[in-house]
C-alpha cells in the first residue's frame, strides 16, 4: 500500500513538472520585463515613447479628448473600476469566504496572504520610485499617490492570475482552464489600458504593473506547488483501492490437472 502511494504521489510530482517549468519561465520574463522598465525609466529613455503611447489614445485634433468621445471615456472608467484596491480587495475576501465555508482553508488563507503580501510590495514600490503622474493629458480620475508602477495594472495581474492560477489546479478539463486563465489575462490587459486611456499613468507604468504583478503571481503559484497548499482535492483524498491479488501460475494449474 505505501509502494502504491510513494508511486501515485512521484506520477502526480512527475506530471506537474512542464507546468512547474513554464511557470518559472514567465517568471523569468516577468521579473525582466519589470527590471528592464525600471531601469529605462531611471535612465529616462521612457519618455519619448511613453508621450507617443499616451497620446496616441487621444483625439489627434484636440488631445484633451479620449479617442471614441464619451462613450469610451464611459467604458474605461468601468473598466478601470475592476483593478480598484477596493473591488480587488472584495473579490479576494469573497473567494477567500467561499473556499473557506467548502472548507478548503489552506487554499483560502493562502490567496489572502498572497495578495496582502503583493498589495504591500506594490506601495513599497511606488514609494521607491516616486515618479509623478502625466501631465499630458486631464486626469478622468481622482489620484493620489505614485505613479510607477500602476497599481491597478499590479493589483489586476497579482490577483487574477494569482486566482487563476491557483483555482485551476480544482479543474480537471484543459478547455476550462485555458479559458479561465485566458479571461484573466483578458481583464489584466484591459484594466491596464483603461489607466492610460484616462491619462493617470504613463504606458511604462503599466507595463511595469503587469510584469510586477504576473511575476508576484507566478511566484506564489510556485510556493504553493512547492509547500503543498494548493495540493487538488483529488489528490489529497485519493482512494485506497485494495491490491488485487496475485494470478496464479498457469505452470502450477497444469501440474495440478495432471
Amino acid at each position: 500500500m505505501n509502494l502504491r502511494k510513494t508511486m501515485r504521489g512521484w506520477q502526480t510530482r512527475h506530471r506537474l513538472e512542464p507546468a512547474v517549468l513554464v511557470v518559472v519561465l514567465l517568471l523569468s520574463l516577468a521579473t525582466g520585463a519589470f527590471v528592464w522598465t525600471a531601469d529605462e525609466l531611471r535612465e529616462g529613455e521612457t519618455l519619448l515613447r511613453d508621450r507617443q503611447w499616451l497620446l496616441a489614445l487621444r483625439d489627434p485634433a484636440n488631445p484633451e479628448l479620449l479617442l471614441g468621445g464619451a462613450p469610451s471615456l464611459q467604458l474605461a472608467r468601468e473598466v478601470t473600476a475592476l483593478g480598484s484596491p477596493w473591488f480587488l480587495l472584495l473579490l479576494v475576501g469573497g473567494v477567500a469566504a467561499v473556499l473557506a465555508a467548502a472548507r478548503h482553508w489552506r487554499l483560502a488563507l493562502f490567496i489572502v496572504a498572497a495578495t496582502s503580501a503583493g498589495a504591500v510590495f506594490n506601495t513599497g514600490l511606488k514609494h521607491l520610485f516616486a515618479r509623478v503622474r502625466p501631465d499630458l493629458v486631464p486626469h478622468e480620475v481622482a489620484v493620489t499617490n505614485a505613479s510607477f508602477p500602476s497599481g491597478h495594472a499590479f493589483g489586476a495581474a497579482m490577483v487574477y492570475l494569482t486566482l487563476a492560477a491557483l483555482l485551476s489546479q480544482r479543474i480537471e478539463q484543459q478547455a476550462a482552464r485555458a479559458l479561465l486563465l485566458a479571461l484573466a489575462a483578458g481583464l489584466v490587459a484591459a484594466v491596464g489600458v483603461s489607466r492610460v486611456a484616462l491619462g493617470v499613468h504613463w504606458p511604462s507604468d503599466v507595463l511595469a504593473g503587469w510584469a510586477a504583478g504576473a511575476a508576484w503571481a507566478f511566484a506564489s503559484w510556485l510556493v504553493a506547488e512547492a509547500t503543498g497548499w494548493i495540493a487538488p482535492r483529488h489528490a489529497a483524498q485519493l482512494p485506497r483501492t485494495p491490491l488485487a491479488p496475485p494470478e496464479p501460475d498457469s505452470g502450477a494449474q497444469d501440474e495440478l490437472a495432471r
